[in-house]
């Protein structure tokens, strides 16, 4: 038993690290889509995030400018997704998947001569863990209480839901959902932030693989709630822990590397059934425009 703590120890906060930056950014889709607005353009708004805080930490040799920076740009991001569906009504599935694109497309440009150059890192201060890491964690009950009780959660769910009658009811529909958008955006750039910072201190092109993908997938998991959203995310970060200890045993890591893409497709297709969705809690006016009559 002494011999299998260390192991057990060392596993868990492997994966309480590799499900950092799937935490920060389905934490941050939950309160977008619990306004109603679905934001497909995480991916590029965390890889964004990522060559961003590398940029802004190599330029001012500081870590936590780095960070911010990337926080204004995942915000910045959003905010034009804000714009296109709540304001001009644009479709939101098509909006977010444009800045997707762009963001793997403008961060491929922008970390080009970056790559190879060694990063600056957060320092562990408690069990081993950097402080990204903790603020992550202690954001789950923090979001939980602010979206279950408190006023403001009210609006947000009821914006969500029915936001015409929210709207009847004096609340600014369009402002709740531009704020939960961006707040949205500003967390998926803080996950972008800890894989180049802190997971790995480095920049390598695509370096998300596919992390902002599995955050649509664990929002729906998660049934818009943040408690169960850490749960998840460290179920998917236990498996990239074991993945490679596993292969004594002759279970290949790439096979359970593709786990986490599969739970993601399945889930992408039960999202898009609107019975399901309905029975997992999913605000009912999620994906669709508020027109003012």
């Amino acid at each position: 038993m002494t011999t299998l703590l260390p192991i057990i120890t060392s596993i868990i906060k492997v994966a309480i690290e590799a499900g950092s930056p799937l935490l920060a950014g389905t934490l941050g889709e939950i309160f977008t889509e619990r306004s109603g607005v679905i934001n497909l353009g995480v991916e590029g708004m965390m890889i964004m995030g990522a060559v961003s805080a590398f940029l802004f930490s190599q330029i001012t040799a500081n870590a936590w400018i780095g960070i911010m920076g990337a926080a204004l740009i995942g915000g910045a991001m959003a905010l034009i997704h804000a714009f296109m569906s709540v304001k001009l009504k644009v479709n939101q599935n098509i909006s977010g998947l444009a800045l997707a694109m762009l963001g793997s497309g403008l961060s491929s440009l922008i970390g080009q001569k970056y790559i190879g150059i060694p990063g600056y890192t957060l320092k562990p201060i408690l069990f081993g863990l950097d402080a990204l890491t903790i603020f992550f964690i202690l954001l789950v009950p923090a979001s939980w209480i602010i979206l279950f009780k408190t006023k403001i959660g009210i609006s947000i769910r009821s914006v969500g839901d029915n936001p015409e009658a929210a709207y009847s009811l004096g609340v600014n529909v369009y402002a709740i959902r531009y704020i939960c958008t961006v707040i949205g955006g500003v967390l998926a750039g803080l996950a972008g932030a800890y894989l180049s910072l802190s997971y790995i201190p480095s920049w390598t092109e695509n370096m998300t693989v596919g992390r902002g993908w599995i955050v649509l997938a664990l929002t729906i998991f998660a049934s818009w709630n943040p408690i169960h959203a850490l749960i998840g995310s460290w179920l998917f970060g236990g498996i990239e822990a074991i993945q490679y200890r596993l292969q004594p045993l002759g279970i290949s890591p790439s096979l359970l590397g593709t786990l986490p893409f599969i739970f993601t497709i399945i889930m992408l297709v039960i999202g898009t059934r609107e019975r399901v969705r309905k029975r997992m809690g999913a605000p009912a006016a999620l994906g669709k425009p508020f027109i003012e009559e």
